[in-house]
């Protein structure tokens, strides 16, 4: 892992040159309380694109892995961490990249496509639908779950399957319990409208937080959608269909 400084904040990042092909950069944003590793590396995300051709950059958003970690919610905000990504592309001297987020760093990136139109070439979404529009994703009570002593019972099953997870990543509760508090914003309709960067919007079928994805995909010019049966909002990252997915998408887009 390397590290750059974001406006002050310490971001960690992987780099990894293509294997072969034309080394197009993709940038990979994980999602909440998971890490660059667990999201991408242990998913064979890295490897499948590597081989593919592609360049692949994947940081740990702040407060996650190994990047600085922030105590205060207003420092999560989606458009802030947005500009890390942003000046990671920046450190690198990559003026366009694809980028490819999942749940919390699907939102990430749709930020980031519609503030900085011209640093991105395409823009996947996975694990978020319609509730990058409507509601907030996750439900309420993630933040206390992480703040709790342990053994404390949370106050319904997602929550506490977060706080096991963190756990079991060796997140640090109580920054991640600041990002939950700071970055659950949603875009308009309008909004959303505006993003005209090639999209692929993918959910799973048994996906309870994400939201429809062709409903999101439907609001925006250049997006198709891509359902996965039977995969739920934990299960959809890894899958082969995935892959194959973003794959094709990436070799087609313009």
């Amino acid at each position: 892992m390397q590290t750059f400084q974001s406006e002050g904040v310490g971001i960690a990042y992987l780099d990894v040159p293509a294997e072969g092909g034309t080394g197009d950069p993709i940038l990979l944003i994980h999602g909440f309380a998971s890490n660059h590793a667990v999201n991408w590396v242990n998913t064979l995300w890295v490897r499948t694109l590597a081989q593919a051709g592609r360049r692949v950059i994947a940081l740990d958003n702040r407060g996650h892995g190994e990047s600085q970690k922030l105590y205060a919610p207003d420092a999560y905000g989606s458009d802030i961490m947005a500009g890390d990504a942003r000046r990671l592309l920046d450190h690198l001297g990559i003026a366009r990249a694809d980028v490819m987020g999942y749940s919390m760093g699907a939102r990430i990136s749709a930020y980031l496509a519609l503030d900085n139109p011209e640093r991105v070439r395409s823009i996947l979404l996975g694990g978020l639908g319609l509730h990058l529009v409507e509601g907030r994703g996750l439900p309420d009570g993630i933040a206390e779950a992480l703040e709790a002593p342990a053994g404390t019972p949370a106050s319904n099953p997602t929550a506490a399957a977060f706080r096991t997870f963190a756990e079991q990543t060796g997140g640090d509760l109580r920054a991640l319990a600041a990002c939950m508090r700071g970055s659950r914003q949603t875009l308009s309709r309008a909004e959303v409208a505006q993003i005209e960067a090639p999209t692929l919007v993918t959910v799973g079928t048994l996906d309870t937080v994400s939201g429809s994805g062709p409903a999101l995909a439907a609001l925006m010019p250049n997006a198709r959608a891509l359902e996965l049966p039977n995969r739920d909002h934990s299960t959809a990252v890894g899958d082969r269909q995935h892959r194959a997915g973003v794959l094709e998408f990436l070799n087609t887009r313009p």
